[in-house]
C-alpha cells in the first residue's frame, strides 16, 4: 500500500528513464496563444501580479537594488507554474522532490554568500553578532548565527517539498479509497477531493510566495547596502 502510495512521487517511468522531469518545462506548451498578443487579458493579469510583487520585494531589498526583484519575480512564477502543473491528473509534481527544491535554493544562497563575503566582508562579520549582545555571549551568538545561515537553503527546500508532498499524499489516499468504498460514500469522498484540490491550489500559490519572499529577505541582508 505504501509502495503504491509513494510511487506517485517516483520520477522513473516504465522504461526506467526520468522523462517525467520534462514536466518542469513542458508546461510552457500549455500557455494559450493569446497570451503572446500584447495587450491581452492574460498578459495584463500577469503584469499586475508582477507589479505587486515588485512593490513588495522593493520594500525589503531596498531602493538601490531594484534589479534583484526581477530574479525573485521569475522565481515566484517558475515555482508557482510547477506547483499548479503538478495538480493536473497524471502529471509529475517536480516541486515535491528535494532535487528540484534544493537546486533552486542552494545556488541562490551560495551566490549570495560568495557575493557578500567578497564585497562586504565587514558587514557579513558584523551580521553574525546582533547589536546589543553581551560580550560573554558573543562566541555563542556567532556560532548560532553561522548555523542558522548554513541551514537556510535546506529549510527553503524542505519547506516547499514537504508542503507539496503532504497535500498530494492525502489526495492519493482519498483517491485509492474511492475505488473500494461503498457507493453512498463516493459523493462524500468526491466532495472532499474537490475541497482539497482548491486548498492545494492555495497552498501552491502560498508556497511559491513564501519561497521567493524568504529568498528576498536573505538577499536584503547581503545586498541592502550595495549601490548599483
Amino acid at each position: 500500500m505504501m509502495t503504491n502510495l509513494f510511487s506517485t512521487f517516483d520520477p522513473a517511468t516504465s522504461i526506467n528513464t526520468s522523462f517525467n522531469w520534462i514536466s518542469t518545462i513542458i508546461g510552457i506548451a500549455l500557455i494559450p496563444i493569446t497570451f503572446w498578443i500584447i495587450p491581452s487579458r492574460y498578459n495584463l493579469i500577469l503584469k499586475n501580479i508582477h507589479f505587486k510583487l515588485h512593490q513588495e520585494f522593493q520594500v525589503l531589498i531596498g531602493p538601490h537594488n531594484v534589479g534583484f526583484t526581477l530574479i525573485f519575480i521569475s522565481l515566484f512564477t517558475f515555482i508557482l507554474f510547477n506547483n499548479l502543473l503538478g495538480l493536473l491528473p497524471y502529471m509529475f509534481t517536480s516541486s515535491s522532490h528535494l532535487t528540484y527544491t534544493l537546486t533552486l535554493a542552494l545556488p541562490l544562497w551560495l551566490s549570495l554568500m560568495i557575493f557578500g563575503w567578497i564585497n562586504q566582508t565587514q558587514h557579513m562579520l558584523a551580521h553574525l553578532i546582533p547589536e546589543g549582545t553581551p560580550a560573554i555571549l558573543t562566541p555563542f551568538m556567532a556560532c548560532i548565527e553561522t548555523i542558522s545561515n548554513i541551514v537556510r537553503p535546506g529549510s527553503l527546500a524542505i519547506r516547499l517539498m514537504a508542503n507539496m508532498i503532504a497535500g498530494h499524499l492525502i489526495m492519493s489516499l482519498l483517491g485509492n479509497n474511492m475505488l473500494s468504498t461503498e457507493t453512498h460514500m463516493i459523493p462524500i469522498i468526491f466532495s472532499a477531493q474537490l475541497i482539497l484540490m482548491i486548498f492545494e491550489m492555495a497552498v501552491s500559490v502560498i508556497q511559491a510566495y513564501v519561497f521567493s519572499m524568504l529568498s528576498t529577505l536573505y538577499t536584503s541582508e547581503v545586498a541592502y547596502e550595495y549601490k548599483q
